[in-house]
This record gives C-alpha cells, sequence and structure tokens, in this order.
C-alpha cells in the first residue's frame, strides 16, 4: 500500500473528488468508473475535461470512501487503467 497520511487529515466516510489524467480517448471515463464500481457500487456521472490540444483527457470522479485503505487502493487501481499518466 501507499505511505500516506489520509487517515490523520480526513474524517471518515467522506466524499473524495478523484481526477485521473489520461491519453485522450472516448472510454477512459467508462473505465474510470468501471474501476471505482468494483469498490464502491454507485451511479456515477464524472465530469471528462480535453486537454488544449486535445491530447489528454481528464476524468473527475467524487466516490464516498471509507477508509485510508480504500483511497489509497483506488489510487493504485486507477494509475494502473491504460493510458493513465496521473491521478490526483
Amino acid at each position: 500500500m501507499l505511505n500516506t497520511k489520509f487517515d490523520e487529515l480526513m474524517e471518515f466516510p467522506c466524499s473524495f473528488p478523484f481526477k485521473v489524467v489520461g491519453d485522450a480517448r472516448d472510454s477512459l471515463a467508462d473505465d474510470v468508473v468501471s474501476v471505482v464500481q468494483t469498490h464502491v457500487a454507485g451511479d456515477y456521472a464524472p465530469t471528462t475535461k480535453a486537454s488544449s490540444k486535445g491530447s489528454y483527457h481528464s476524468v473527475t470522479i467524487r466516490v464516498k470512501v471509507v477508509s485510508k485503505e480504500q483511497v489509497e487502493k483506488l489510487y493504485i487501481e486507477l494509475a494502473a487503467i491504460e493510458g493513465v499518466k496521473r491521478v490526483l
């Protein structure tokens, strides 16, 4: 796992935004929702924005998380999506 201090800085459960930046492709948001659904089932409506040159997309999704471990696991799995450059 990651060595974060989320448990010291946050009170769980809470709504947590993840921003996933990756190569521009239509299915990026679907892949993000798919990963999130495996941990926190729900009806998600992520927002997607294209970079100024259109090379990248950023997908923002809010997830109700219940623990530090869940946040860390989501960071790891979202970063493993093909074409993802950063998870913020």
